[in-house]
């Protein structure tokens, strides 16, 4: 269960664990395969268990975000009520990933409530850390003198 070294599910009860464990599979992806694309149909969430990952944003991947360290997730939007995924995740080498569809983990959590409640608290911290990464690389691309003014 390489999943429980995510952040996300530190702490969850070995019962929600075990079940986690079991409706989740592992996939494999070359270097230069995409795990999903942005706009696809936001079902499942991803773990990285080794290789490495570039999320990008936009169609020419203006933001991109990489994901290299065993643990980290990916494809949260499946979670959080959006029909699509809002970023496209491309593999830069060879990959090898915990897939678990959205359906399995939401009634894993409807009946472990506790369980469920700490898992989203924490993938809300993870959301407001990759948000304050964005800012700060938006931050970094303008000049000292600032932002443009629109005003």
């Amino acid at each position: 269960m390489f999943f429980k070294e995510s952040e996300l599910f530190r702490e969850l009860e070995s019962a929600v664990l075990h079940e986690i464990a079991d409706k989740a599979m592992e996939v494999s992806y070359n270097r230069g395969e995409f795990v999903l694309r942005e706009g696809d149909p936001a079902e499942d969430l991803f773990i990285l268990n080794e290789g490495k990952i570039r999320l990008s944003v936009g169609e020419a991947g203006q933001m991109t975000y990489l994901l290299d360290r065993p643990g980290e997730v990916f494809g949260w939007s499946s979670l959080v009520d959006r029909r699509k995924y809002t970023a496209s995740a491309e593999c830069l080498e060879a990959c090898r990933l915990l897939k678990i569809h959205r359906e399995a983990l939401l009634r894993i959590f409807e009946k472990y409530p506790a369980s469920g409640m700490l898992f989203y608290r924490r993938l809300a911290g993870l959301i407001g850390e990759r948000l304050m990464a964005t800012y700060r690389t938006l931050l970094a691309s303008y000049q000292p003198e600032g932002p443009p003014s629109y005003g």
